[in-house]
């Protein structure tokens, strides 16, 4: 009679596998929920941007932009100079010169301003967009012409043998010299330069609150 002294095997309880498994899968359940949120949360971002539109909002209206245009009033974009001698002189036609005349050249620094005068913006004049705004700014103009007191001097004098200087000879040589200091600078195109820079300045301004494209008529 054979005796079987095999060791019968025992299973091992399976309540000890089943807490690794529950760990296992809370652990993937947690993890896709991590990534299901940050999904949702960058749909839910891009969303948001495009029923705002997409991108930065401008928070410029209208007014807004005429006022702060308005602000810079006289907008001085050119500085127009010269030096010239001017001549004055005071005779007699019956008389020779040595004997009567008065004779005045002035050596005359002078300036002339011109620009814009933004504070006659009016509102119609402003037309915004979305990004974009259009704008028709005033014509140039010439804000004055100056002689430079401290840069012009009498170059030189002459008066006849019997003759004394006219005390109204050289403030009618200083107004001959403002109005050719005017016209050379209008001929040299004064008026063009200082229409071209206003453009730039305004322009500048403008994109700085933050307009891409901007119009100037």
């Amino acid at each position: 009679m054979t005796v079987d002294n095999q060791i019968p095997q025992q299973n091992r309880p399976r309540s000890s596998w089943i807490p690794g498994i529950f760990a296992g899968v809370l652990l993937t359940v947690i993890a896709l929920a991590a990534l299901l949120w940050f999904t949702a949360g960058v749909g839910i971002f891009h969303l948001m941007g495009f029923l705002r539109g997409g991108g930065t909002r401008i928070g410029v209206d209208q007014p807004t932009v005429v006022r702060q245009i308005q602000q810079l009033q006289r907008l001085e974009t050119v500085g127009y100079t010269m030096d010239k001698i001017i001549t004055g002189e005071r005779d007699n036609p019956y008389l020779p010169k040595f004997l009567v005349s008065d004779r005045l050249l002035l050596m005359v620094h002078g300036e002339v301003i011109a620009g814009v005068n933004l504070g006659t913006l009016k509102p119609s004049d402003v037309v915004v967009s979305g990004h974009d705004v259009s704008i028709h700014i005033p014509a140039t103009e010439v804000f004055s012409t100056r002689i430079d007191n401290a840069k012009t001097r009498v170059y030189s004098r002459d008066t006849g043998v019997f003759s004394s200087p006219d005390p109204n000879l050289e403030s009618e040589v200083r107004a001959e010299a403002e109005r050719q200091l005017l016209q050379a600078a209008l001929q040299d195109g004064v008026l063009k330069s200082a229409e071209q820079n206003a453009r730039s300045t305004v322009t500048s301004m403008l994109k700085g609150l933050g307009f891409n494209q901007v119009e100037i008529r």
